[in-house]
């Protein structure tokens, strides 16, 4: 078994310290470590975290490998410093069985980049009319233990309830795609002044916040667990403080570009900038920053959302919604939360491994950095600041919001159960 020692890291932005990897495990972390044996990783000043967890991401595959597939995805994940992403259900076919979900997490081992755990659909077809088959999926090789129809909304109070119920059973989660269909018809960006300005439809927040309202108290109602989808709105993230108040089991996730971006750039009608949920105004950015460092926002998820050239390089009314974010989500943070000084890197580790690993139950994921844990780490290089290029990256789509945006950190090194997947950057 190959041996590798990270020498002089500062774990979790601690002081630094060298870490041995063993094999699949972490050996020994402390100062002045041999290194016989070992190849050494030279990491003073650079940061080490637990392999990073994205509980939101869309690998396309199967249906529309033109905008991404499980290897391409998987690439790109291990580039953003992710050894585990969580597979997102609108495939085609949709993954509402246990032999699509069992296709998805096979592709996933085959390609060795991450581990990738399906997402089940609530509803067959994602229609929002019948519950799809949670429990053979719960018992299919993949395991599955989150559901979600996002895309669109389990918007039938019942069926949400009927799904609630019925994972609870086996302690899964429904996560939930917070939009009222009938409120957001026509709508192209946040309602608000700009929508107003530029005569786009709008999408209010309360289309968001009502779902999440109902949905909060089901989840009370049968005493199961709900997990909020992309939250973007102030008035969303007081409805998940008062939910978890009251001793809710809710989680929410907040998405890197709804962490930094606001609905004024859509003055530009670039397509890049559209997205569902929309892009929010300067308020919304600030509340979700807030309750992303006080814990009413647990996590951070990319919402990786990739799409072919041609459907992004349209007019803005014509242009499919979505944004890739994997091998800039932990950038994205540094800039909106670490250089703020709202988190530090263990809070950083919390977000975006600890506690997504622990909501979609990935075991052996999110686990300290300490001897005898698998060696699921990210080495980061938080000086380095310079330009997102998607010429570079991984992903088969290039559709960035941060094209030519001076963004700092880049992620240096991966490890998955001990195998190198990124080194200097680069793909192995």
């Amino acid at each position: 078994m190959s041996k590798t020692l990270i020498r002089g890291a500062k774990v979790l932005g601690g002081e630094p310290q060298d870490v041995l990897i063993d094999g699949e495990t972490v050996a020994d972390v402390g100062t002045g470590l041999s290194a016989e044996g070992a190849e050494v990783v030279e990491a003073a000043g650079r940061i080490l975290l637990p392999g990073l967890v994205d509980l939101h991401t869309h690998l396309r595959e199967p249906g529309r490998e033109d905008s991404e597939t499980v290897l391409t995805g998987t690439r790109a994940a291990a580039s953003g410093g992710y050894t585990a992403v969580f597979a997102m259900a609108n495939t085609f076919p949709v993954a509402d069985t246990a032999g699509v979900v069992e296709q998805v997490w096979r592709l996933g081992r085959e390609h060795g980049y991450c581990d990738v755990r399906p997402i089940g659909a609530v509803t067959v077809g994602l229609e929002g009319r019948k519950l799809a088959e949670l429990g053979a999926m719960h018992e299919s090789a993949a395991g599955v233990t989150v559901f979600s129809d996002d895309g669109k909304c389990v918007h039938d109070a019942v069926i949400m309830r009927r799904a609630l119920e019925y994972v609870k059973a086996f302690g899964g989660v429904v996560a939930q795609h917070a939009q009222e269909p009938r409120l957001t018809e026509g709508a192209e960006m946040n309602e608000g002044v700009v929508s107003a300005e530029l005569g786009l439809g709008g999408w209010p927040a309360v289309a968001e916040e009502s779902i999440i309202a109902r949905d909060v108290l089901l989840a009370e109602h049968v005493g199961s667990r709900v997990h909020i989808c992309h939250l973007s709105t102030a008035g969303s993230v007081e409805i998940v403080r008062w939910a978890k108040s009251r001793g809710i089991d809710v989680t929410a996730e907040v998405t890197p570009h709804h962490l930094l971006l606001t609905d004024e750039l859509v003055r530009t009608y670039n397509p890049v900038y559209k997205v569902n949920p929309p892009l929010r105004t300067e308020r919304d950015v600030m509340a979700l920053r807030e309750a992303l460092a006080d814990g009413t926002i647990d996590i951070v998820a990319t919402d990786h959302a990739p799409h072919p050239h041609e459907d992004k390089d349209c007019e803005w009314a014509a242009a499919a919604m979505g944004m890739v974010g994997l091998e800039t989500a932990l950038s994205v943070v540094q800039e909106t939360m670490v250089d703020t000084g709202l988190l530090d890197w263990a809070g950083v580790a919390d977000r975006m491994s600890s506690t997504p690993a622990r909501i979609g139950r990935a075991e052996g994921h999110g686990r300290p950095v300490s001897a005898g844990e698998p060696a699921n780490l990210t080495l980061v290089d938080t000086a380095y600041r310079g330009p997102v290029d998607p010429a570079g990256f991984a992903s088969r789509s290039r559709n960035t919001p941060y094209e030519g945006r001076e963004l700092p950190g880049r992620v240096t090194h991966t490890w998955l159960r001990g195998k190198a997947t990124l080194v200097d950057g680069k793909l192995t």
